[in-house]
């Protein structure tokens, strides 16, 4: 049983009531809220950028290889900030942080909707990326914190919100093309939402003292000693980069490969990503009644056997299934890996998620491009075969973890 006696010290003392019960049963429901909702803002800021890159590509008269170029400013300003993120979540608290963050986050959206040309998209992207790392870390620290507060699993509910945040953002973007609105306005109007947000939330995330982080080893992002926490790296990585060959490379394989007819090519996409927003959110379900090492086992085989089903059977139903499998299997892993990964007793909770993080960002960052690579040097098909490698591993990797089987 958790004992709720120390909700004084980490949550807001204005809204502490006299009795505990209550806080459990009523204010703890809002605080898992409002954490949910900075997860559904993160995705909501990153869901609205992508939508109108094709418009901001046409306003730059960007061709595929220029854009291709300047998408890499992103990734770049999230890995130079990796190394930053860290040890500023542990020195100044997570829940500053995460207001910052979300905030700088959604600014710097706006300023993609300025550019004029092409390296100032460049710059605004940097930018986004940089502080978009903040808010990333901060706020999955926060979940990691609010997870603590709760008997039972909730983490994956916390990323399921991101996944929402991907349709919600779509649907404005259909909006705001219905009514010829820019990409800027369209920019500032998210700004305005993310605003409302914070000033509606900010006061029910979970503060935390940093006598706690403090009293923790010392720790360098470069010097790891919990090795443990590079075995959930690579998990997260393999999780990642299958993760990226369905968000890049998805609707080519239904085109090319399936040969799927018209509007139906982004089938395999939108299929993805329904079930993995589904399996976010019945995750904490599962881990509850399984637990987090056998949930983590066959998500990592769900992953191969879709990709590997998709690869033998290149057909619209069988791919459509396959995806879907595929998605289900990657909802589970992230959410499982930074919650273990956050509460690690040697390391503080942001610079273990920035570890962890830091490596499995190295798989959405490289899986695609590789799997680009092999397919022009062989096909698609054995791009994604390559890939299917990666769920196997993830399975074989929480066998031989300690940590897992202590739970």
């Amino acid at each position: 049983m958790i004992d709720y006696s120390f909700l004084n010290k980490i949550l807001p003392k204005a809204k502490i009531k006299k009795s505990f019960k209550k806080a459990k049963s009523s204010y703890l429901i809002r605080v898992r809220l409002a954490t949910a909702l900075f997860f559904f803002g993160m995705g909501f800021c990153f869901a609205t950028w992508a939508s109108r890159i094709p418009d901001l590509k046409l306003t730059l008269n960007l061709s595929e290889s220029d854009l291709g170029t300047i998408l890499f400013a992103l990734p770049i300003g999230q890995l130079l900030a990796m190394p930053l993120s860290g040890k500023v979540v542990s020195k100044y608290g997570s829940r500053k942080i995460a207001i910052l963050g979300l905030l700088s986050y959604a600014f710097f959206l706006t300023v993609l909707g300025l550019p004029t040309q092409s390296w100032q998209l460049g710059l605004g992207l940097f930018l986004f990326g940089f502080f978009g790392n903040f808010c990333n870390i901060a706020v999955n620290t926060l979940g990691v914190y609010t997870q603590q507060l709760f008997e039972k699993p909730i983490m994956g509910s916390f990323h399921g919100s991101w996944s929402l945040a991907g349709f919600s953002g779509a649907l404005l973007a259909l909006i705001m093309l219905y009514f010829n609105l820019s990409p800027f306005q369209h920019f500032v109007t998210v700004l305005g939402i993310i605003t409302l947000l914070v000033l509606l939330n900010y006061k029910y995330l979970v503060k935390t003292t940093l006598k706690k982080v403090e009293e923790k080893e010392k720790v360098s992002f470069f010097k790891v000693r919990d090795k443990s926490l590079i075995w959930l790296g690579v998990i997260s990585f393999c999780c990642m980069a299958s993760e990226g060959i369905m968000f890049d490379w998805s609707g080519v394989y239904f085109k090319e490969i399936v040969k799927a007819p018209g509007s139906l090519v982004v089938l395999g996409y939108t299929s993805f990503m329904v079930t993995m927003a589904i399996g976010r959110f019945l995750s904490d379900i599962l881990v509850g009644k399984f637990g987090p090492r056998k949930v983590l086992i066959v998500s990592g085989f769900v992953i191969s056997t879709g990709l590997y089903m998709a690869v033998l059977f290149p057909n619209l139903i069988a791919c459509t299934l396959a995806f879907m499998m595929v998605g289900f299997g990657v909802s589970n892993v992230i959410p499982i890996v930074f919650n273990a990964a956050g509460n690690s007793k040697t390391v503080p909770t942001s610079i273990a998620l920035t570890i962890v993080s830091s490596i499995s960002f190295m798989g959405f960052l490289i899986g695609p491009p590789v799997i680009g690579y092999i397919a022009e040097m062989t096909s698609l098909q054995y791009s994604f075969a390559f890939i299917g490698v990666f769920g196997v591993f993830i399975s074989l990797l929480t066998l031989r973890l300690k940590m897992f089987k202590e739970l």
